[in-house]
C-alpha cells in the first residue's frame, strides 16, 4: 500500500488525507478484525425525509412468498416519488444484502407503480428503521479463496413467468456480490 502510495505520489500532486472514514454517504470503521461499512446515517436522513423516523419497525423487508405484478386497474401513485425511493433504496443496498432482494423486485415495476409496489417500499423503510447500523463486513483472514452461489425459481413471475435468479460472491469469506 505504502509502495502504492510513494508512485502516486511521484506521478501526482497529491496529500494522505489518513485513513478513510465516510465517503459517499458510507461509514468505514476500521478495527484489529477488519473493515466495517455502513450506511446508517445514510438510512436515518432516509427515514428523516420520509417522516418515517417515528414509523412502525417490522423484522423482515418483505412478506414472505409476496408475488407482485403489473396491476393496469390499480389507481397510479406518484411515479416520481416511488422512482426517487427505489433509486435510494437501491444504492443502500451495496452495504445491505438483506434489503437487496426486495429492492430488486420493486424496482422492475419503475415504470409503473402501484399502490402494492409502494407497499413493498414502506416494508423495506419499515425494516431499515429496526436495523439501521447493518452493513459489511470485510473481515481479515489469511487467504482468498473466491466462492459463489446461485439460486434460482421456476417461473416465479406472476406476470411473464419468467424466473429470479440471484447470486453471492465472497472472496476471503467476504461477501463482494
Amino acid at each position: 500500500c505504502k509502495n502504492l502510495q510513494k508512485y502516486l505520489a511521484s506521478e501526482f500532486e497529491m496529500k494522505s488525507l489518513g485513513d478513510l472514514k465516510y465517503f459517499l454517504g458510507i461509514e468505514v470503521a476500521r478495527s484489529k478484525h477488519g473493515i466495517f461499512l455502513s450506511q446508517r446515517k445514510y438510512v436515518l436522513d432516509l427515514l428523516a425525509k420520509t417522516r418515517m423516523l417515528d414509523c412502525k419497525p417490522i423484522d423482515t423487508p418483505s412478506k414472505q412468498n409476496h408475488k407482485l405484478e403489473l396491476y393496469p386497474d390499480q389507481v397510479p401513485i406518484d411515479k416520481e416519488r416511488y422512482q426517487r425511493l427505489v433509486e435510494k433504496l437501491n444504492y443502500l443496498a451495496h452495504t445491505r444484502p438483506d434489503i437487496a432482494y426486495a429492492v430488486s423486485v420493486v424496482s422492475q415495476f419503475m415504470h409503473s407503480p402501484s399502490e402494492d409496489h409502494m407497499g413493498v417500499v414502506m416494508c423495506v423503510l419499515w425494516y431499515l428503521k429496526v436495523t439501521p447500523g447493518k452493513g459489511l463486513m470485510f473481515s481479515k483472514y489469511g487467504h482468498t479463496d473466491v466462492e459463489g452461489y446461485t439460486d434460482t425459481d421456476w417461473a416465479g413471475s406472476v406476470t411473464n413467468r419468467c424466473f429470479t435468479s440471484g447470486y453471492f460472491t465472497f472472496v476471503g469469506g467476504n461477501l463482494v456480490t
